[in-house]
C-alpha cells in the first residue's frame, strides 16, 4: 500500500465505520503514541512506566476519558509479545479496563504492525481512526504510512533490527532519530490535512507538534508575540514579559545546539502555517510524557512529569503546573485552542490567495456579491502574513 492509497482510503466512503469515534455531543479523548513497551534490557518505557500507569488509572480512567493508543505501543521489533505482556501486566490491566468500557481505540505503527498476525490479541486494531467533533473531522494515524520506506520495506526493516542490529547492541532505526525522515513524514501528513481541510494527529516522529508547529517554531512565534505586547505593557506585566522572553531565548538557543539538523526548508513554504497537523510526541522522553487531550470544543498538548524531573522550560515559561493530589506527578498544558478557532484558521489560511479565478469572481457578481468584497478578503489574508 502506497502512502497515496493510504490517505485516499481514509477519506473514502468505504472507511471502516467501526473506526469512527463520535464525540460531537460529549466526550473526552486522550491520544498518546509511541510507548515502545519492551521487556528487560533497554526497555524504552521503563523510566516512565509507573508515571504512565498511574496517570491513566488515577486521572484519565477516573475522569471518564476515552483512550486512543496511536501506534508503536508494543516494541515488537525487539521483543516478543509474550515477554512484553509479562513485563507490563499491570499496564495491560489498565488497557483491559478501558477496553471493557468501550473506551479504547488502538492504531498500528511500524513497530507493532505484526499484531495483525496475533490470533488472540484482545483489542481491535485500526490503521486510522476518524474522530467526529461536530466542528471538523480529525484523522488519527501513526504516521509511518507517509513513508514508502515503511509501507514497502517494513518487513525487511523488522528482520534487520531483530536479527542483525539487536544482537550487536544497535538501537532500532526510527524516524525519530532522522530529521530528514521526520520532515518527510510531517510534510505528507500536513499536505493531506491541507487538501482535505481536516486535522491529522500522528505520532511516529516522537516530535510533539501543536497547530503544525514544533517547539522550535512555536518559540519563535511566541517571542514575536511577546515583543509586540511589550511596548504597551506596564509594571509587573512588563517585567513578566521580559523574564519570559529571556527564558524563551535561552530555550531557543538550547534547541539550536541540540537540533542543528532542523531543516532549513519549512513545512509551509513562505506562507503562514495552517494549524492542521498535530503530533502527540511520545511516552519515552527522559523527562516526561507528551499527549494530546481532545474534546468536542478544544484540543490541547499536555505534558506529564514527576516533580523535580520535568523539563526546565515548563517552570521557566510561565506554564500552569497542576499537582496531582498527594502524588509526585504534575500535569501542564503546553498549548490549547478552541476547535472553532482552529477550523477558522484552516478555512481562511488553507486556501491559496490565487484560488479565486476570474470565473469565480464573475460567479460572485452574478450572486449579487461584489468583486470588492472578494478583494477585501484576499487583502485581509495577505495582511495577516505581513
Amino acid at each position: 500500500m502506497t502512502s497515496t492509497t493510504f490517505f485516499a482510503e481514509m477519506v473514502s466512503p468505504r472507511f471502516n465505520p467501526a473506526a469512527v469515534l463520535d464525540i460531537s455531543q460529549s466526550g473526552k479523548v486522550l491520544l498518546i503514541s509511541d510507548l515502545h513497551m519492551g521487556a528487560g534490557y533497554r526497555d524504552d518505557l521503563a523510566h516512565n512506566g509507573t508515571l504512565l500507569m498511574d496517570m491513566l488509572e488515577d486521572y484519565y480512567w477516573q475522569g471518564g476519558w476515552t483512550l486512543v493508543l496511536n501506534g508503536d505501543i508494543e516494541e515488537l521489533l525487539r521483543y516478543s509479545l509474550e515477554a512484553i505482556k509479562k513485563q507490563w501486566a499491570r499496564l495491560y490491566q489498565v488497557f483491559d479496563r478501558f477496553n471493557a468500557a468501550g473506551r479504547l481505540y488502538k492504531t498500528l505503527g511500524n513497530h507493532d504492525e505484526s499484531l495483525l498476525f496475533e490470533p488472540n490479541y484482545p483489542y481491535p486494531l485500526y490503521n486510522a481512526i476518524r474522530i467526529e467533533t461536530g466542528i471538523l473531522p480529525l484523522y488519527v494515524y501513526h504516521g509511518h504510512q507517509a513513508s514508502k520506506v515503511y509501507t514497502c520495506y517494513n518487513n525487511l526493516i523488522n528482520a534487520s533490527i531483530r536479527y542483525f542490529l539487536k544482537p550487536i547492541g544497535i538501537r532500532n532505526i526510527s524516524s525519530a532519530r532522522s530529521p530528514n525522515r521526520r520532515f518527510h513524514v510531517e510534510k505528507h501528513a500536513y499536505s493531506f490535512s491541507l487538501d482535505n481541510h481536516c486535522i491529522s494527529i500522528i505520532g511516529h516522529t516522537h516530535r510533539a507538534l501543536f497547530e503544525s508547529l514544533g517547539r522550535f517554531e512555536y518559540i519563535k512565534f511566541e517571542i514575536e508575540r511577546l515583543c509586540r505586547d511589550y511596548p504597551a505593557s506596564r509594571g509587573t506585566d512588563r517585567e513578566r514579559i521580559a523574564v519570559e522572553v529571556r527564558a524563551l531565548r535561552f530555550e531557543l538557543s538550547k534547541l539550536k545546539r541540540s537540533e542543528r539538523h532542523i531543516p532549513k526548508q519549512s513545512l509551509y513554504g513562505d506562507e503562514l502555517p495552517v494549524p492542521c497537523l498535530f503530533n502527540s510526541g511520545s511516552a519515552i522522553s527522559k523527562k516526561g510524557i507528551n499527549a494530546i487531550e481532545l474534546t468536542n470544543e478544544s484540543i490541547a498538548l499536555v505534558y506529564w512529569f514527576i516533580e523535580g524531573r520535568g523539563k526546565k522550560f515548563v517552570s521557566r515559561g510561565g506554564y500552569t503546573i497542576e499537582k496531582i493530589r498527594e502524588t509526585p506527578y504534575c500535569r501542564s498544558v503546553l498549548n490549547q485552542d478552541r476547535l472553532d478557532y482552529v477550523q477558522a484558521k484552516i478555512e481562511l489560511l488553507g486556501k491559496s490567495v490565487f484560488s479565486v479565478s476570474p470565473k469565480g469572481v464573475v460567479a460572485l457578481d452574478e450572486k449579487e456579491k461584489s468583486t470588492e468584497l472578494a478583494t477585501e478578503i484576499l487583502e485581509e489574508i495577505e495582511s495577516e502574513g505581513d
